[in-house]
């Protein structure tokens, strides 16, 4: 077990809501969502006073309506929160080359060798966030420890603005004590199956042999066999850059109508598009995939000569694809889309998002090739 880096993963608390909340006081205190309140609408953020209420992003508005009947709904404004991130990273930037951005609101670093202040990771990272609050007016959440998988984790257990360290002492017996639901990379649906099978903390996953994980959960049964046994060897990669971004949802009941189907593509590509824009890496070829009840992939593209940085051209592409294939496709228990040949395409590592929909149950984390994100 790799113990000699120091990593830390700093994750903004509800990034967009709480920049809204900053700039519009009157918002302050109450339920904020930041995204559109239409039927088709996806929540992009929203405020920890609506979070209480069980409001979470890539929910659709709808839903979050019906949780939360006070939800205060405010139009996204990625310019700021682009300008905001760079404020951040400026301050990233003063502590470490090492820099690995996930989105505008999280990242990892690498401060094994820090440029400037004290060796400790943990007391460089009190000193970035109290930065970040005097420079921005936000809080942000840090975990620390030796590699990626556990900085991450870290930081999501002391939040809003708190801070989490696992030293490598510490580790295993923290790993084993986990809820099942807390591992990243591990959402509902996955969380779910294990309960069903008797695990329900990492002191139970970890009880399984490699193979027995691999023949219950798949290929993605190695990363956990590593995981719960805090090994992660990646390096914090200040150039990676995602190679396609995408959206996903496997259906309860298959669809059978054209109708249920656009209507479940025209959220996937607020999803998407949504993701792009925050990100400011747009693509200029669209993919389509379903899957038919025997479990038949189709996945039909179309590549266009410009990057598609328009939301509307992006659902009526996918429109067009679907009526295209209309006939091979049939019924579908699964669609997906994703874009690639992205403008700052570097590396070979994509995001994949599963998705919840109305009355459906579902999976609602990102998952990336790489980190299970």
């Amino acid at each position: 077990m790799e113990s000699s880096r120091k990593i830390i993963h700093i994750d903004m608390d509800a990034f967009y809501a709480s920049v809204e909340q900053r700039d519009r006081p009157e918002l302050k205190g109450r339920p904020v969502a930041v995204g559109g309140s239409s039927l088709r609408g996806v929540v992009a953020s929203a405020s920890y006073e609506a979070r209480k209420y069980g409001v979470r992003s890539a929910m659709p508005s709808v839903t979050a309506k019906r949780l939360c009947p006070d939800l205060t709904f405010v139009k996204s404004r990625f310019d700021v929160y682009r300008s905001v991130s760079s404020q951040i990273r400026e301050i990233f930037s003063t502590y470490t080359d090492l820099v690995e951005p996930l989105s505008l609101d999280e990242a990892y670093l690498d401060v094994t060798e820090p440029l400037r202040g004290p060796r400790s990771a943990t007391l460089i990272a009190q000193e970035i966030c109290q930065r970040i609050q005097a420079e921005t007016g936000l809080t942000a959440s840090a975990g620390i420890s030796f590699n990626k998988f556990l900085a991450k984790v870290a930081s999501d257990i002391n939040k809003p603005n708190g801070m989490k360290v696992i030293p490598p002492e510490e580790a295993l017996s923290f790993l084993e004590a986990l809820e099942i639901e807390a591992f990243h990379g591990i959402g509902k649906v996955t969380a779910t199956k294990m309960r069903r099978m008797g695990i329900f903390t990492g002191k139970d996953l970890k009880a399984l042999s490699e193979i027995e994980m691999v023949q219950r959960f798949g290929k993605v049964g190695r990363h956990y066999y590593r995981i719960v046994r805090a090994e992660d060897n990646r390096p914090v990669n200040p150039n990676r850059i995602r190679k396609s971004i995408g959206a996903e949802r496997t259906f309860k009941e298959n669809l059978t109508k054209v109708a249920e189907m656009e209507e479940k593509l025209a959220y996937l590509c607020q999803v998407v598009y949504q993701y792009m824009d925050k990100a400011d890496n747009f693509g200029r070829t669209v993919t389509l995939k379903a899957k038919t009840p025997d479990f038949k992939i189709l996945t039909r593209s179309r590549t266009f000569n410009r990057e598609l940085r328009q939301q509307e051209e992006l659902l009526r592409t996918v429109r067009e694809l679907l009526y295209e294939h209309l006939e091979e496709i049939g019924q579908v228990r699964l669609l997906g889309i994703s874009v690639s040949n992205l403008s700052k395409e570097q590396e070979s590592t994509g995001i994949q998002l599963e998705l919840d929909f109305p009355g459906k149950t579902g999976n609602a984390n990102q998952k990336d090739g790489t980190d299970h994100i």
